[in-house]
């Protein structure tokens, strides 16, 4: 009887991987097409409307790069941006920082009831509705809320004031109802990052004679690198795109205290009727996203190496 040839077997494993191949792609394509229709092609869109005047209804005129102009020299623009980017301390540090303590009191405590009851209270904030959150604070921060109310029983009256009315307050009234609804996430993101680290190491290191302190700085944080540059990502881009509890508390003042791009992008678009204008400035949000979050993945990788 003749063997077969030996070319003929390896013909057959490429046919098949390469029907594999395909196959793999046939299951990729509802994907694509749907990232296709609905970033995509919003994305190319919106790029495409912010180099023209237009009112959303009516003809539109070319303006080239007049928008984009515009949005660094008007000043109602750039200060919406300049408030997201000092949110991200509010929406960001805050969180992250807070979150990265209270965790590690969790994590010393994970064998009790109260860090079961710690955990569910902290991630409530996630559950609650934003359009909820932001009413909610918006009374609990009025100048006869609950917050008012007890500084007053602390006799600290005189520090009392309409804390999302007034110019001074305002913005860092927002930024703290954010970092309330973002903490519960970061710290949620780093237990669940604490729980892989070897406790070898902790053993090591009391052996060595390291306190709690050096613990944590010496070993959980370096081990969470991953879990806090996904924290940081999240809360950077919910202070960049914050919307919600803006929109609800403040409406985007006193004034223009609390404005941001994503509520300036809905009041041009849908009040004054500047699709172009909008657009530019959706651009620029999208593109100071990119530049603040991929710096924060690059540090993320290098620390991989």
């Amino acid at each position: 009887m003749t063997p077969p040839a030996p070319g003929r077997p390896a013909r057959r494993r490429g046919a098949g991987a390469k029907t594999r191949g395909w196959a793999g792609w046939l299951f990729v394509v509802p994907a694509l097409a749907f990232y296709a229709v609905f970033v995509l092609r919003p994305i190319s869109l919106t790029f495409q409307y912010s180099l023209y005047r237009w009112d959303g209804i009516g003809p539109s005129t070319w303006a080239g790069l007049a928008n984009y102009g515009k949005v660094f020299t008007d000043p109602a623009l750039y200060d919406s941006l300049i408030n997201a980017v000092k949110l991200i301390v509010f929406f960001s540090a805050v969180p992250v920082l807070l979150g990265l303590a209270i965790a590690a009191t969790i994590r010393r405590i994970a064998h009790t009831r109260l860090a079961v009851v710690a955990r569910t209270v902290l991630f409530l904030p996630q559950v609650i509705p934003l359009v909820a959150a932001g009413i909610a604070w918006s009374w609990l921060l009025s100048s006869t809320g609950a917050v008012n109310q007890f500084l007053s029983l602390l006799g600290l009256g005189g520090v009392t004031r309409a804390w999302l009315g007034d110019l001074s307050t305002a913005l860092p009234a927002v930024g703290m109802i954010g970092a309330w609804v973002l903490l519960g996430l970061c710290t949620l993101l780093l237990l669940a990052g604490m729980s892989k680290i070897d406790p070898a190491l902790y053993e090591a290191a009391r052996l060595d004679g390291a306190g709690a302190w050096r613990e944590f700085v010496s070993i959980t944080v370096p081990s969470l690198r991953q879990e806090i540059a996904v924290c940081v990502t999240v809360t950077v881009i919910a202070a960049l795109a914050s919307f919600d509890i803006i929109y609800i508390s403040t409406q985007g003042g006193p004034g223009n205290a609390t404005m941001v791009p994503g509520l300036q992008i809905y009041y041009l678009a849908f009040s004054e009727r500047e699709v172009g204008m909008a657009s530019a400035l959706a651009v620029v949000l999208m593109l100071l996203v990119i530049a603040c979050a991929l710096p924060i993945q690059w540090f993320t990788k290098d620390g991989k190496r």
